[in-house]
């Protein structure tokens, strides 16, 4: 098997996937910091790539918006990739139309509010209204969050057809999902995050998963009871928004 460059200090090199050695590098990057922020130094011994060189690609990648950095130096995915990704994809859209119904859940509940789509064997997050409160459970646009741990996950395992290929959630909470029609996490995906979670259906089919989250310390150890009834009414607003292709005019 090709691969790019030398891999030195015991470093996977980067496998060769369209033969422009370029590109694979550049996404050999991108899908690194798809798992989470890293540093350059991280970047270029996951990458098995010559630091210079995984520098210059960053830099490259960055100028054009598909990298960004945050305030302790460490790489980040840039915003590009989900402007790319709302065009690229019509049910993607549904993210640019939900900014009002997150904004008055966020306002109904004084949590952070977050619509998910599925992306492959994760979720993305297409659309956020942060609590401002500096907490972990601050979810950023184009966040990529592992299907089977957390609400938002569950929701979205439990309205599809390959379900079973996620033990980690077993088939009988899948299905206590559906028949009550929200999921609830505590301590899941973070430790001491509690979450809430509804689909938004249109005509039977998933769109997406609507989830609030915030302390559970705040939110308590049963969540779902008193979220759940607000998810579900936004939820059904925005799925009439959908429908429709946008907010009401005036």
């Amino acid at each position: 098997m090709d691969t790019l460059g030398q891999a030195s200090g015991g470093r996977k090199p980067v496998t060769a996937v369209s033969g422009v050695g370029v590109l694979d590098r550049s996404m050999a990057l991108l899908d690194l910091l798809a798992e989470r922020p890293l540093s350059l130094r991280s970047l270029a011994e996951a990458s098995g790539l010559p630091r210079p060189t995984a520098h210059r690609l960053l830099l490259a990648l960055e100028s054009h918006g598909l990298v960004g950095r945050n305030a302790d130096g460490t790489f980040r995915l840039g915003p590009k990739l989900t402007e790319l990704a709302l065009r690229a994809g019509p049910g993607l859209g549904l993210g640019s139309l939900a900014s009002g119904v997150l904004a008055r859940l966020h306002e109904q509940t004084g949590e952070s509010v977050q619509l998910y789509l599925r992306s492959g064997d994760r979720r993305l997050c297409v659309a956020a209204h942060d609590a401002g409160a500096g907490l972990r459970d601050s979810v950023p646009v184009g966040a990529l969050l592992p299907l089977d741990a957390g609400s938002g996950g569950k929701v979205l395992l439990a309205w599809s057809a390959d379900a079973e290929r996620f033990p980690a959630v077993p088939a009988t909470e899948l299905a206590i999902v559906r028949r009550r029609g929200w999921a609830s996490s505590i301590a899941e995906r973070e430790p001491g995050l509690a979450s809430v979670s509804v689909p938004v259906l249109r005509d039977g089919a998933l769109l997406g998963a609507l989830c609030v989250s915030g302390p559970a310390s705040r939110l308590g150890s049963s969540p779902g009871r008193r979220l759940a009834p607000l998810l579900v009414t936004a939820a059904r607003e925005l799925a009439e928004l959908a429908e429709a292709g946008g907010p009401p005019a005036g």
